[in-house]
């Protein structure tokens, strides 16, 4: 292409403009030194750059990295960046996250399914481990990275002094996931976990590279007729476990081309366990690698990396920083504008002879000869355009990262006819959640399948052996609902037969109800449907000792095989 030495179309093309990524991980590269860092593989540098970008947008120090230290200088920054992230997080989120076991709503009814019982035992577990390890906040670190980067990383350990798995978040800047090209692989065989140690003088310690690896392997590599049947797959054998290794080198020790998948392991200073233990390649006993990566967006086909809430806006926001410092300028000379003066006579300084600066105050008087004259520079319209275009600008910016000018608090109310259109005008919003949503579905069942076979690795009382059991974890709606529409549509349904109690609760969670346990509470909707039944079968017993025993019977069935009305509310709530 004519004009062009190099194109590049990756993950990360959309930086591409900034002048900054050119040459990342050079020596002499003044926006990112530490990443010609010798250990870093030269296909990651990348990668790092747009991580180390997008945090700078985050912080209002995307300035910074311009080449003109004296245009970063004057550069407005208003939050604007941080603004998108968090209030895209916030609609991924919702008010809260739930732990669920497919099956456990069924364990009160008064026929159970089969393995009900079992599944609300686990999902009870679970949600106990969760409370414990403080998932909710563990999702907010790590979602938040994920929105902003792209990329997120958990890993789970087991504790055996707590005896549960413990759950860490992990900067994705630190995430090397090895990849066998020859292989259709949807997991890495091999994971690394590595940053830089900074030189500590006063301890007498010099700049170090940890890396944590975790490694998929035979478990005698002499004997490969070495097996193991591991809980969660009974009767099975397999051959392969999990290693995992915890090593230092210093900075100094590596040479060009040792980079972090080929660390020498005779510089390595292996890390020790409390208990004593030499972190070199320990058999955990596990076949899997209890790390998960979290990606904002479902990768493209051949890809790994998700896409950050900012990438589509990025240059959007650098107009609108540019905007609000040509407004700063603009209200500088409208607040203090430029005057010109005819005809004046000015103070003259005494020691220099020189005629004085004057300055526009309040109160200042200055003499202007017989056909003296002030003009005075109004440069309020074109502040008033620039304000103009920073709304645009946001209406792009909201329009083009698809969270709406409704999402993004930028609509005015007075502007919605009614709430069908505001449901239109969030119909971006809610594919954008949906997809992120679907992105982590996968993943998040994957952690709590390893959390289940970490306790089962674990020999814990309570966590049988056998396959795990399908968790998810339950995203509250992103948008308010109409509760009120909800509660009479589940009411109606329910009532005429066409809505199981199960799936009404399940409803009326979904739209925000404070229902805490759905098999909790569809128990007590049972047990008030039975005690308004033998309320009224009581009402009519006196009508039996006087108008007869037919009468009375007849009563007291009719009271006992009455549906109950939507949750015990009485017959006419289901009608």
């Amino acid at each position: 292409m004519v004009g062009l030495r190099q194109f590049v179309i990756d993950a990360w093309s959309w930086l591409n403009y900034k002048p900054v990524m050119d040459g990342v991980g050079r020596p002499g590269n003044r926006a990112f030194p530490e990443l010609a860092s010798t250990w870093l593989p030269p296909h990651e540098v990348r990668r790092l750059a747009a991580y180390k970008v997008l945090a700078a947008y985050d912080n209002n120090q995307a300035g910074q990295l311009a080449a003109d230290d004296d245009s970063a200088s004057e550069r407005r920054e208003l939050g604007d960046a941080a603004k998108v992230v968090d209030t895209a997080l916030g609609y991924l989120l919702g008010s809260e996250q739930k732990v669920t076991v497919e099956g456990a709503e069924h364990a009160e009814s008064d026929v159970p399914k089969p393995g009900a019982a079992e599944a609300a035992a686990a999902q009870e577990r679970l949600r106990q481990w969760a409370t414990k390890e403080l998932l909710t906040l563990r999702i907010q670190q790590a979602e938040r990275s994920a929105v902003l980067l792209g990329d997120s990383v958990y890993a789970l350990a087991w504790d055996p002094v707590k005896q549960r798995p413990t759950l860490r978040v992990y900067d994705p800047g630190f995430y090397f996931p090895q990849w066998d090209d020859d292989q259709d692989q949807d997991f890495p065989t091999r994971v690394h976990l590595a940053w830089d140690l900074p030189e500590d003088p006063d301890a007498g310690l010099k700049a170090r590279v940890r890396r944590v690896t975790y490694e998929l392997g035979p478990i005698a590599e002499d004997d490969a007729s070495v097996v193991r049947e591991y809980p969660w797959e009974p009767g099975q054998s397999s051959g392969v476990t999990c290693y995992l290794t915890d090593a230092e080198w210093l900075l100094e020790d590596l040479k060009r081309g040792q980079t972090v998948d080929r660390l020498p392991m005779d510089k390595a200073a292996f890390r020790v366990r409390p208990d004593g233990t030499e972190l070199n390649r320990l058999d955990l006993m596990i076949d899997f690698i209890p790390v998960i990566h979290i990606a904002n967006t479902i990768p493209e086909g051949g890809e790994h990396w998700g896409l950050p809430a900012l990438a589509k806006v990025l240059q959007g926001l650098d107009e609108l920083a540019a905007t609000d410092s040509d407004s700063a300028a603009a209200s500088a000379t409208t607040g203090t504008p430029i005057i010109g003066l005819a005809g004046a006579r000015l103070p003259v300084d005494r020691a220099t002879g020189k005629p004085e600066r004057l300055t526009v105050e309040a109160g200042a008087v200055w003499q202007l000869g017989d056909a003296g004259r002030m003009d005075a520079l109004d440069t309020s319209p074109q502040l008033a355009e620039l304000r103009a275009r920073v709304e645009h600008l946001l209406d792009r910016i909201a329009s083009n990262s698809r969270i709406t000018s409704a999402g993004l608090g930028t609509l005015d109310a007075s502007q919605v006819p009614s709430g069908y259109a505001l449901k239109l005008a969030l119909g971006p919003l809610d594919a954008l959640v949906g997809s992120m949503r679907l992105a982590r579905e996968h993943k998040y069942q994957l952690l709590l399948k390893m959390v289940q076979r970490l306790y089962q690795a674990g020999r814990v009382e309570g966590w049988p052996a056998g396959e795990s059991l399908a968790a998810r974890l339950v995203w509250a709606p992103h948008t308010p609902t109409d509760r009120a529409a909800v509660l009479d549509e589940v009411t109606q349904a329910y009532g005429a037969g066409v809505l199981s109690l199960e799936t009404a609760v399940a409803m009326l969670m979904d739209a925000g109800y404070p229902i805490k346990d759905a098999a909790e509470e569809v128990a007590r909707i049972r047990e008030a449907a039975v005690q308004e039944q033998q309320a009224a079968m009581q009402q009519t017993a006196p009508g039996a000792a006087s108008g007869g025993q037919g009468q009375g019977t007849g009563g007291a069935e009719h009271a006992a095989g009455q549906r109950p009305g939507a949750f015990g509310f009485g017959a006419s709530a289901g009608r």
